[in-house]
């Protein structure tokens, strides 16, 4: 039975949670060569910016989106496309998670759209997207 064959509108992805810390913020952002100090030095983004914490990069939440659908599709699907936005900033120490819901499915081309966020602790999307993605008709 194919994949496509047992997945409908309506349909949850499995989330993934994320707690980023300092280490992995300052990694992702060396990877980057991105220099913004809001994202790795905690005394320049509190003091300075006039953030809580260190933010957290709004790239890396939309990598996060893009693994969770990746690891939905499985090995014989295609991610065809994916956007996100970043409305409300997400801090070091937060537990967010990335998911999304199944909005259509076309059985005949196997092109599947889907609704994505990631979600803070207080179950606010905080960066809502869309993606779609083709399985095998066969």
């Amino acid at each position: 039975m194919s994949k496509l064959s047992t997945v409908k509108a309506g349909d949850a992805l499995h989330e993934r949670e994320f707690k980023p810390n300092h280490v992995q913020l300052f990694l992702y952002n060396a990877a980057l060569w991105n220099a913004h100090r809001i994202h790795y030095d905690t005394p320049y983004a509190t003091g300075v910016e006039g953030y809580p914490d260190i933010v957290i990069d709004g790239p890396l939440m939309g990598d996060w989106l893009t693994q969770a659908v990746v690891e939905w599709l499985g090995e014989d699907g295609t991610l065809a496309s994916i956007s996100y936005s970043n409305r409300t900033a997400a801090y070091i120490g937060e537990v967010l998670r990335a998911g999304g819901t199944i909005t259509s499915v076309d059985a005949d081309t196997g092109k599947i759209e889907l609704d994505i966020y990631i979600k803070n602790e207080a179950d606010e999307i905080i960066a809502p997207g869309v993606a779609t993605v083709t399985l095998p008709t066969g």
